[in-house]
């Protein structure tokens, strides 16, 4: 188990790259699916860095959670 733990850094950095690509876009569905992906990505890494001891990025994470679930929201009733 703490093996595939440890290699959890590997997709949480992907799926994080992947979710500011997406968050980028011009598109809202993408940029929704960004948010959500980059939730994903936060709770990969709050997992990963629980298990290696890195308590400043949980908190990190848990500030960034909280804006992208802020973004996913004010993302699905953006009007323009």
């Amino acid at each position: 188990m703490d093996s595939f733990i440890s290699a959890l850094q590997w997709p949480a950095m992907a799926v994080t790259l992947l979710s500011a690509w997406l968050v980028a876009s011009q598109a809202k569905s993408r940029r929704s699916a960004g948010f959500w992906f980059f939730i994903v990505s936060n709770i990969l890494w709050i997992i990963w860095g629980w298990h290696d001891g890195a308590i400043a990025l949980v908190c990190l994470q848990i500030g960034l959670f909280a804006l992208n679930v802020r973004g996913a929201m004010k993302n699905d009733t953006y009007i323009g």
